[in-house]
């Protein structure tokens, strides 16, 4: 049985945005869940738009979802002299040329085939040239392309791919400085590497034709093509960074774990009957590149954040606290020094409430903080009663048991049962007092995690401002 080796292959121009990392996810899947090999390789040839914080943010994000590659990085602008010897060879074997046409002579020769209705394309002018190169001219290098017949591909999404030989001419695998051309270093490094099936954006779809050729100029066995639907907007269109097209590590910075994103990724363009959720050891258990999915998916922001608030609910307090500090908030400190017991019960109550970390910690922020300003449309519904009530039940904490949030249930019971108080009389107007607004986590809850003296000085605090 071959060994599957898949590899993904971004260009540093930029962040990695999630449809690349979708891409390299769906590759690092299939290598892994068959003990194959799963490689990096930045193609930085284009050295005027390449940017190194850009290689090095690829190799971050790869750390931060927890997928790992085999050995090292392979970066194209350190094997220029491999590119050089593969050209080399395909000219000695009269299988590419040098072509001496001028970019206005192109340019003219283009104009003319529009101008008959024609698809411009170069002519082959060069092909079997043997006469004196044109003086002045840095010629570029042409492979010979076949110049009848099909190039026919099995593509494991998209069914059989055939293009007529006449819709493609002799590209340019090297232009007149001598750099190498995309799809020539692309087509040797997938060679070389040992690269067996390769999973891209159906926007290469075009590009592996002339891939074709150029693996077999140099006798290189052609790889299993995957081509995957791009990841539309809700509304069809191509996706930009307001529907969610942001750098990966945008979302590390928005507050979405990793186990979410990559969650959510999986889902765009491949399902595994009805399931929705997938731990990364069942994604490698169920994926199948043929599985795929041939229609484009649409991104879907609110089933994202829903997946992401499930993982924060299966997040250890113990995780959540150390990932909080990426959080800063005015009550953070506090957040972080809270004894254990007030912890836990803090954030298995925001944990029902909040879809990501950077909302966790705000929310957090808010109960830990005492209020500045209390909701007018609350504060209207208090008279001067309900001013007293909450005076005699502060003067009451002195008694409570802020040991559990138990006890303090029935504390508060308790004292409404002796002052025959229905519960609206006193726990919204406590809950004003204590966090400024109506809602949020249970009032028990509030009061045991901010604590009996705290308590004690908001609700005085509150009483005193009317």
């Amino acid at each position: 049985m071959r060994e599957i080796i898949t590899r993904f292959a971004p260009s540093p121009t930029g962040n990695l945005h999630i449809g690349g990392l979708r891409t390299a996810l769906f590759n690092y899947l299939y290598a892994r869940a068959n003990n194959g090999k799963f490689l990096l390789r930045i193609e930085d040839t284009d050295l005027a738009r390449n940017s190194l914080e850009a290689s090095q943010a690829i190799i971050e994000a790869f750390k931060w979802v927890g997928m790992d590659y085999d050995g090292e990085v392979i970066y194209q602008s350190q094997r220029f002299e491999i590119y050089k010897r593969y050209i080399d060879q395909l000219i000695e074997e009269n299988k590419a040329y040098y072509c001496y046409m001028s970019k206005e002579e192109l340019d003219n020769l283009r104009n003319e085939q529009k101008n008959r209705g024609e698809t411009p394309r170069y002519d082959n002018r060069y092909r079997d040239f043997r006469g004196t190169p044109p003086a002045g001219i840095a010629p570029v290098v042409r492979i010979k392309a076949p110049l009848d017949g099909v190039i026919a591909f099995h593509d494991g999404i998209k069914g059989d791919i055939k293009v007529g030989a006449k819709e493609l001419d002799d590209f340019i695998i090297a232009r007149s400085d001598g750099t190498p051309t995309y799809n020539f270093v692309v087509s040797i490094d997938d060679a070389l590497m040992g690269v067996t099936d390769i999973i891209r954006g159906d926007d290469h779809l075009s590009n592996t034709p002339k891939q074709i050729i150029v693996y077999e100029a140099l006798g290189f066995k052609i790889p299993n093509f995957y081509h995957v639907p791009m990841i539309l907007s809700p509304q069809g269109h191509k996706l930009s960074k307001r529907d969610g097209a942001m750098g990966v590590m945008d979302y590390q910075k928005m507050g979405y774990l990793p186990e979410a994103i990559l969650n959510f990724l999986v889902r765009l363009g491949w399902s595994y009957e009805d399931q929705e959720i997938f731990s990364l050891q069942e994604m490698l258990e169920y994926f199948n590149p043929k599985a795929l999915n041939s229609s484009p998916s649409s991104y879907n922001q609110e089933k994202f954040l829903w997946l992401n608030a499930h993982y924060i609910k299966q997040t250890p307090n113990d995780t959540l606290q150390k990932l909080l500090q990426d959080f800063p908030c005015p009550a953070l400190p506090a957040l972080l020094d809270l004894p254990i017991s007030q912890r836990d019960v803090l954030y298995n109550a925001i944990k029902e409430r909040t879809q990501t970390l950077k909302d966790f910690a705000n929310y957090a922020s808010e109960i830990l903080t005492a209020p500045q300003n209390y909701d007018e449309k609350s504060l209207k519904k208090i008279d001067a009663d309900t001013f007293k009530i909450l005076k005699n039940f502060n003067e009451a904490l002195a008694d409570f048991s802020f040991e559990s949030v138990e006890n303090l249930d029935k504390h508060l019971h308790a004292f409404m049962d002796n002052q025959t108080l229905k519960a609206g009389k006193l726990m919204q107007p406590l809950r004003i007092a204590l966090l400024g607004k109506p809602g949020g986590i249970g009032l028990c809850e509030a009061m045991f995690v901010i604590g009996k003296k705290e308590v004690q000085k908001r609700i005085q605090k509150f009483c005193e401002a009317s």
